[in-house]
């Protein structure tokens, strides 16, 4: 067995990557074994020389090697440590999936897809917290010739040349998620949100518990990655069936009034609402209705139950993988449910 001095320059470990480092780590020795950098019986660095010279934990590094095993990739013995045992494979997939930022739905949609791709497709997983400069950095500085780019495109301020960005990537690898965007050319696929016709369609669902109020108020802060079409779909839904219509931008500071229905986007603006109800002493679903954007587990029991209206970012994760697996080229509108609780 020989050892590969030069496997450190092979393998890369990104502290900006949200892919776990132990994925990352086995990812990029499969890699360097597809490239013919690594060929079997090549003896593998120890647990301890990897996670020092990577600095990452002997866990980490004990685990990547443990998945490389499961899949048949390495070997060992004992007082030798491990080595290629076969390169008898082909990870034709790896993907550089790219969100906006991370929630318990955002987990909801990255399990789904994650689960359906199966355990050995490569994906290197980022974030860049609604920031366009770094949306731009990230997407800019990549080295690695994927085979899709699964793109969230959600930003505070400066989206309005991400097309530009976005554009540079070959159309037959690139999939919108959640949101599509003005500017993009070209045949592409997609799987996202009609967010004005959603909220249009799910407040019509509800008129008949909308019917004991007068007014509908949806919290939307000044500085937002939140789409307008929200306001839009909303405000259009008021119009036709005589309700009053308010945007709010800080729910601190709006006066709670009887008669009124909240809708919150952000999960920081529910609990500031929650607890201005409850100093009130009034019940929701009575003197004030509350519906909440983005179903979560915990929403079925705050308050003996939350209306949400949401997307079903369980079917968009799974959606967008059998797009991958199967090839397609389409674009899918993701399904938008009302979830009826006391809270209306």
């Amino acid at each position: 067995m020989m050892k590969n001095s030069n496997l450190f320059e092979l393998i890369q470990v990104d502290e900006y990557a949200a892919t776990p480092k132990y994925l990352q780590l086995t990812h990029s020795i499969l890699k360097a074994i597809e490239m013919g950098k690594i060929v079997k019986n090549d003896l593998m660095p120890s647990i301890n020389e990897l996670s020092f010279e990577l600095e990452i934990s002997r866990d980490t590094a004990e685990k990547g090697y443990k998945y490389l095993k499961k899949m048949g990739v390495l070997g060992s013995v004992p007082g030798k440590g491990y080595f290629v045992q076969s390169t008898e494979f082909r990870q034709t997939l790896r993907i550089f999936l790219l969100f906006n930022k991370l929630s318990a739905h955002k987990k909801i949609l990255y399990d789904a897809f994650t689960a359906a791709l199966g355990e050995y497709v490569a994906v290197d997983f980022y974030i860049y917290n609604n920031d366009f400069a770094l949306f731009k950095k990230l997407l800019g500085s990549r080295q690695e010739d994927y085979s899709h780019y699964v793109i969230i495109p959600h930003f505070l301020e400066g989206g309005e040349n991400a097309h530009e960005i976005i554009n540079a990537i070959p159309r037959d690898k690139l999939i919108l998620l959640d949101k599509k965007i003005p500017g993009i050319e070209g045949e592409y696929a997609a799987v996202y949100e009609n967010f004005e016709q959603d909220i249009y369609r799910a407040l019509g669902e509800a008129r008949e518990q909308l019917s004991k109020y007068h007014t509908i108020k949806v919290i939307f802060p000044g500085y937002t990655y939140h789409p307008v079409e929200i306001l839009k779909g909303c405000s259009r839904f008021c119009q036709e069936y005589a309700f009053n219509f308010k945007v709010v931008h800080s729910i601190a500071d709006e006066p709670i009034g009887e008669g009124e229905v909240y809708i919150n986007l952000m999960e920081e603006d529910l609990v500031i609402l929650i607890e201005r109800i409850i100093s009130l002493q009034w019940e929701p679903g009575r003197q004030v209705g509350v519906i909440s954007y983005n179903e979560t587990p915990l929403k079925k029991l705050i308050l003996n139950g939350i209306t949400t209206i949401s997307t079903d970012f369980y079917q968009m994760g799974a959606l967008t993988a059998r797009m991958i697996l199967e090839n397609k080229k389409e674009q899918v509108e993701v399904p938008f449910y009302l979830t009826l609780r006391n809270s209306l």
